[in-house]
């Protein structure tokens, strides 16, 4: 019999309460799973509902945010139903995350050994310096100096605040960590560093990961699936290799089709989508891509997609079928620059 998946997410609603209105940051998610000593990529936007969904992973959704409604399993158990003391025992022990700015996630006020000692002590049983002997080993094991310990977050480069970040995320060896765009504002060179680090340590210690980023080519990379998000819903998942090789949605189409090669065998115009994503509070009645869609009919603009099997994608689209073997440069040939 096979294993349950480690998050399994259902009809998931995430909005933003304003005095304008609802944002509808994240709406109804009705269904997505990462599995056991999985790689998931989150790609798609500035804005699309990346991050607030990360951080309704971990139930750390910042007011006036709110989780409306549906379902979180870990490991078969919802943990929207549990309080938020019991919960607590899961977050960094169980799930875990590298926020996007080390420098916001980390307390100025205080060394960045004793931020990742406190952590530690929380959820285990050990003395002050205890904790300390384990955070030498973390700091090593990300390839920071033990020294370090004593330092302030100001004391440290972007790149070694960031280390810093992720040696607290794996401080307990958890079963998912969450990746939230963890090379935002690094130089390139620091960004690859960063990026083999993470492959190693999910590797060494067997974890799941939800990789989320708007840079697709990391994605390619480092993700066994993908997920393509599009103003708070998912439009497409499949598989690294069928997404990158064969994507179906319009969106999917324009956005693996606007990043450059470097293969000159393969050199080719690339595709600038236009408009922009729509009003979260007040989203399309129909498809939520439409307006921007060079495929649309009028069923796009009147009734909603919903997800389903094509050939071995799933996908949110009335015309996926047709769209199967339509190359990007086809579909998108009037927005090619």
């Amino acid at each position: 019999m096979s294993k349950p998946p480690i998050i399994e997410v259902k009809d998931l609603r995430i909005w933003y309460r304003l005095r304008e209105g609802d944002v509808k940051a994240v709406d109804k998610i009705e269904h997505l799973e990462i599995r056991e000593g999985e790689i998931y990529g989150l790609v798609g936007e500035s804005g699309c509902g990346k991050s607030t969904f990360a951080f309704g992973l971990m139930r750390l959704v910042p007011p006036p945010g709110e989780i409306v409604s549906g379902k979180i399993y870990f490991r078969g158990e919802n943990i929207l139903d549990l309080p938020e003391e019991e919960f607590r025992r899961y977050r960094w022990k169980n799930i875990a995350m590298v926020f996007q700015a080390a420098m916001n996630s980390l307390n100025p006020v205080m060394t960045v050994g004793d931020q990742v000692a406190e952590a530690i002590m929380l959820h285990m049983r050990v003395s002050y310096e205890e904790a300390l002997e384990m955070v030498k080993e973390l700091f090593r094991s990300v390839g920071l100096d033990p020294v370090r310990i004593k330092d302030y977050p100001h004391h440290l480069s972007g790149g070694m605040r960031q280390r810093v970040v992720i040696a607290m995320a794996i401080a307990l060896k958890p079963d998912l960590v969450i990746l939230d765009e963890p090379t935002t504002a690094l130089d390139v060179t620091i960004q690859a560093q960063i990026l083999e680090l993470l492959k190693t340590i999910i590797q060494k210690y067997k974890m799941s990961a939800l990789f989320i980023t708007h840079d697709i080519a990391l994605e390619a990379e480092f993700a066994d699936r993908i997920g393509v998000m599009y103003a708070g819903e998912i439009v497409e998942e499949a598989d690294v290799f069928g997404i990158f090789e064969r994507p179906i949605h319009p969106y999917s189409k324009g956005l693996f089709a606007s990043v450059p090669t470097v293969d000159r065998a393969k050199e080719r115009k690339l595709v600038s989508i236009p408009g922009t994503p729509p009003d979260l509070i007040r989203p399309p009645q129909g498809c939520r891509f439409a307006p921007r869609c060079p495929y649309r009919k009028p069923i796009c603009e009147r009734e909603h997609p919903e997800m389903r099997v094509v050939a071995g994608h799933r996908v949110r689209c009335h015309f996926a079928e047709e769209l199967v073997d339509v190359p990007p440069e086809k579909l998108w040939a009037g927005y090619l620059y």
